[in-house]
């Protein structure tokens, strides 16, 4: 309805964007002339009624759209009975009502376009991400070659900062890879010869060699890109009420209308029939509502894409959470220091051990320097200073030799980790942390425990989804230990860890097969397709990747969780005020009707009684606006 497109055909964001531009260029003319008609001020100086320009602009393509559908595919829409009703007004005459009716219809068009536009670009973005070409040793000799051309058993070199193109085993090297595009884990993964890598991450440190297992459609990244495509295809748009019931409105209308003009004799009776039988209340029951709720809303920090989102965020059952960077902070943060050596205090371990991991990278040795200078510390010249990839720093600090990082390489530095030591790593390993150690002068000072911390708000969330009665689950990529102990902390009973994109697709599905509607909320590549599969998604949109936000169906703009509440609730007062709004609608066409049958309305003043309904529901929608949605 109203899509018509008289001066060109194209497809594309640009073209559809151009289109609707347009259309409200039509839309402000249209209104103009129907008042200028019903003031009658041009009634002379023209040689036609004013209210053609509405009827062209608007009631054409209406007319166009609905002919084009009954004819090609057979399906009687609501515009059917709109372009009954205009065609009738013109032919006895009365301009200015089938102006107004196609004016409405086009007020009520562009608001639904307004809300059910939903951006398709997350899918782009996933490829993107694939890198075009792979440096590979063949015969002997490196060489750069397109990334679909790879081989399995084919050896790829990877630099640093590269991004794996295929899934393999390291061969020869050891690094850290950055995982949390497909894995979710803020903490980057240390890997050696024989540990696998997947396409998509990163490769942090140095450089290494792989040998490629699976290519092409079967690598990870890409398998991701086709079940994200599956699972897009598989979600329908919002069907209008109006075209649900659009048969049996064209039926009774034309009933109506004819009984009352061969009962009464008079065919502007029958027209007048149809001019208030045209459902443009029942068109602006929907449309208005939802951009009421999504104005609501986006005071809150959350935006919605489309009516469709919103009316299954009303029928939510259970959310799944993802861990990093939706319930944590998604980056590592010093939570305990412990000194093991009675030269140092914890202060002094912490100072020797920012210092020396000054010029690292890597973010656990950014996390404590960030804790040591947070903390009223100041940077220091060091001297000596030795990384070793995705392993540790050492350096010389105030004339001390001190090492920092994880067990191998303080053992490597032939430093003697204690069971004391192992004792308090193993505490904070049960709480999700990782523990670094720090070694000075070859001995062990201490340790430092690093953790992605709870959100202050993840508790308070959880318990008042529970409150409304909305079931919490998590799902995670992360370890088990890491994953019950976030839970615990913030109320969850319901965990799975350990899950690829694809596992976690697998979990929604299984409840979705299961009768419930299920939400999910993420922030990372990795959670777009459980965004995508879910009934509903929501994303993270401060902290959360581009794709993850095109995934979804509404975004939290500063990733404040603790309003996802509201969002539930107003979805659902959003839904109640517009079926209010469409039972008012029928109880006032109804009378509309009756009056038109007694030959108390004609055209003209049906149109503006008709208008009064529509009005009334807009009304009623904007009230939605500072609604709080307190249940």
């Amino acid at each position: 309805m109203f899509s018509f497109n008289f001066y060109e055909v194209c497809t594309g964001g640009v073209c559809v964007l151009k289109e609707e531009k347009r259309n409200i260029v039509f839309v402000i003319i249209s209104a103009a002339a129907l008042l200028l008609s019903l003031s009658g001020v041009l009634k002379d100086p023209l040689p036609f009624d004013i209210a053609w320009v509405a009827i062209v602009l608007c009631g054409v393509p209406i007319v166009i759209s609905s002919a084009t559908a009954l004819i090609k595919e057979h399906n009687i829409k609501a515009d059917v009975l709109v372009s009954i009703a205009l065609i009738a007004a013109v032919i006895i005459g009365e301009y200015f009502a089938a102006g107004e009716v196609a004016l409405i219809m086009a007020v009520g068009t562009l608001l639904e376009d307004a809300t059910a536009r939903k951006a398709r670009k997350g899918i782009e973005k996933l490829i993107k991400l694939t890198p075009r070409t792979a440096r590979v040793k063949r015969n002997g000799k490196e060489e750069i070659i397109p990334a679909d051309d790879l081989r399995v058993d084919d050896v790829i070199v990877v630099f640093a900062g590269e991004t794996i193109a295929v899934d393999g085993i390291i061969v020869l090297g050891e690094t850290s890879v950055d995982q949390s595009v497909m894995m979710g884990e803020s903490i980057p993964a240390d890997k050696t010869v024989g540990d696998v890598v997947i396409s998509g991450t990163t490769n942090l440190f140095g450089t290494f060699e792989m040998r490629s297992t699976k290519i092409g459609k079967d690598s990870s990244l890409q398998r991701m890109i086709q079940l994200a495509e599956e699972a897009d295809a598989n979600k329908a748009p919002i069907v209008r009420l109006a075209d649900r019931w659009a048969t049996w409105l064209v039926v009774v209308a034309l009933t109506v209308a004819g009984l009352t003009w061969m009962l009464t004799g008079e065919l502007v009776r029958g027209v007048t029939v149809l001019v208030v039988f045209c459902p443009c209340a029942f068109i602006l029951a929907t449309p208005t509502a939802v951009m009421a709720c999504i104005a609501n809303v986006t005071r809150f920090g959350i935006i919605v894409r489309s009516g469709d989102a919103l009316q299954r965020f009303s029928q939510i059952s259970n959310v799944a959470f993802d861990k990093t960077g939706t319930l944590t902070q998604g980056k590592p943060e010093v939570i305990g220091v412990n000194s093991l050596d009675p030269s140092f205090s914890n202060d002094e371990l912490l100072r020797l051990a920012a210092l020396a991991e000054q010029r690292s990278e890597h973010p656990f040795g950014k996390a404590v320097l960030k804790h040591y200078l947070s903390h009223g510390g100041t940077p220091q010249e060091i001297q000596d200073f030795v990384l070793s990839a995705g392993m540790g720093v050492s350096a010389t600090v105030d004339g001390h030799a001190v090492s920092v990082g994880k067990a191998g390489h303080i053992r490597k530095e032939n430093i003697f980790i204690s069971d004391t030591a192992l004792h308090i790593a193993s505490e904070y390993q049960n709480r999700g942390a990782t523990i670094i150690y720090v070694g000075v002068d070859g001995r062990l000072a201490g340790t430092i425990a690093l953790a992605d911390v709870l959100r202050s708000t993840a508790k308070p969330l959880i318990a008042e989804l529970k409150r409304i009665g909305v079931h919490p689950i998590l799902l995670t990529g992360d370890n088990k230990a890491t994953a019950q102990f976030i839970a615990s902390e913030a109320g969850i009973e319901d965990v799975r860890s350990d899950m690829l994109p694809e596992d976690k697709m697998r979990v929604i599905k299984e409840y979705t097969s299961d009768g419930k509607n299920i939400c999910m909320i993420g922030d990372g590549i990795n959670d777009s397709l459980a965004l995508r599969s879910a009934y509903a998604g929501i994303a993270m949109g401060g902290v959360g990747s581009d794709i993850a936000v095109e995934a979804a169906d509404a975004v939290l703009v500063s990733d404040n969780i603790e309003k996802i509440p509201h969002l539930f609730k107003m979805a659902k007062k959003t839904m109640s005020r517009i079926s209010f709004n469409i039972a008012a609608a029928m109880v006032w066409n109804a009378f509309a009707v009756a009056f038109s049958v007694m030959g108390m309305l004609n055209p003209v003043t049906a149109a503006l009684v008709h208008n009064i309904g529509s009005v009334f529901v807009v009304v009623s929608s904007v009230l939605l606006i500072s609604n709080k949605a307190d249940m």
